[in-house]
């Protein structure tokens, strides 16, 4: 299968060795009483944050990893983001005291159409000003918390973008005249974008984050870094902290980075040029969301592809690759999103 090779603009030159980011974990819940697929417990959350400062992680907000990115500037080593999602009460309790003790700034994610409908659970706009006021950013994760990618019915490719376009805007009119901030940052609902919604997004001067894994720096998309959720199987500690210490992978160039799939493509091929300076080729492995450990095909010495052995299922998926660094004692990671319909062109329902 033959493709253009898409290269992100603030992607830098092959260099001798690794090109420092950050670590971006992604909250919902700090509770004891909330799903726990979506949640840490207070306890947990306070280990965790335990662990960074005893450790000497550099905490910082996410507007300050975005200007590194943007200037092309090296962080201190094992940075973090702390960023929560879609503002629930919990935060305020739970959350928010920790990160104040600690003195670590942090990044609220909200939409707008829960807040003003006065859901029991979420956070009002006071309770998001009291934040505000001691430190938290506030930005932008849709007005209700929509699936950003898909048409309404009969909705042209046209009037579906216009849409989207202004329920960003709106959503960020509002939380500037609420708080006061207006970062220019979304958190994409479900983790779900494609390429159309990044251009947008770009046009608007907005960064965004999603919902695959990985270390952010400059080998990033700015309107696509990744982030690490924390919650259920993915707090526990062991497997966080090796994922508190990873490595923005250096890509140089990938044959798409558009994650929606069209009707077909279900089984996308992925090729990827690397900077191999501080890896092995050999001992980069790859993951294809259930379908398990898949070793990647190397067609140069730094250029590898990947493709899943069977159809992605409908709904959300990832290929994932880690690599060791030969010098820092610690793992590159790298996460590709897809995201398709079925097989008839509807939406699974969530």
């Amino acid at each position: 299968m033959t493709s253009l090779i898409f290269s992100v603009s603030a992607k830098p030159e092959a260099s001798s060795g690794p090109v420092n980011g950050a670590v971006i974990l992604q909250y919902h819940h700090v509770s004891d009483k909330t799903p726990a697929i979506t949640s840490v417990t207070p306890a947990q959350f306070r280990e965790q944050m335990a662990y960074l400062a005893e450790n000497n992680f550099n905490v910082i907000s996410l507007t300050q990893l975005v200007a590194a990115i943007r200037a092309n500037e090296s962080l201190p080593e094992k940075s973090i983001v702390i960023t929560f999602d879609d503002g629930y009460k919990n935060i305020a309790e739970s959350a928010h005291p920790i990160l104040k003790e600690y003195g670590f700034p942090y990044t609220l994610f909200v939409a707008i159409e829960p807040i003003e409908k006065g859901y029991g659970e979420m956070m009002s706009w006071q309770q998001l000003q009291q934040l505000a006021a001691e430190g938290a950013d506030i930005a932008n994760h849709s007005w209700g918390h929509e699936h950003l990618v898909r048409k309404l019915a009969g909705e042209t490719d046209a009037d579906w973008l216009a849409r989207v376009e202004q329920n960003i805007l709106d959503t960020e009119a509002a939380i500037a005249k609420a708080t006061g901030h207006n970062f220019k940052m979304l958190a994409y609902p479900y983790g779900e974008y494609n390429a159309e919604i990044q251009a947008l997004l770009e046009r608007h001067g907005y960064i965004a984050v999603g919902q695959q894994s990985g270390a952010a720096g400059v080998y990033s998309e700015l309107t696509a870094l990744p982030r690490f959720p924390v919650a259920g199987p993915y707090a526990d500690m062991s497997s966080l902290k090796v994922k508190m210490h990873s490595l923005n992978m250096p890509v140089l160039a990938q044959n798409t980075t558009n994650p929606e799939l069209k009707a077909g493509g279900w089984r996308p091929e992925l090729r990827v040029t690397l900077d191999t300076s501080d890896i092995y080729p050999h001992q980069l492995m790859c993951f294809v969301q259930g379908q398990g450990a898949k070793k990647p095909t190397w067609l140069s010495a730094n250029e590898f592809v990947i493709q899943a052995d069977l159809d992605l299922p409908a709904g959300r998926s990832r290929y994932n690759c880690t690599a060791p660094s030969k010098t820092k004692g610690r793992y590159y990671w790298f996460s590709q999103a897809w995201v398709r319909p079925k097989n008839n062109g509807e939406w699974i329902k969530e």
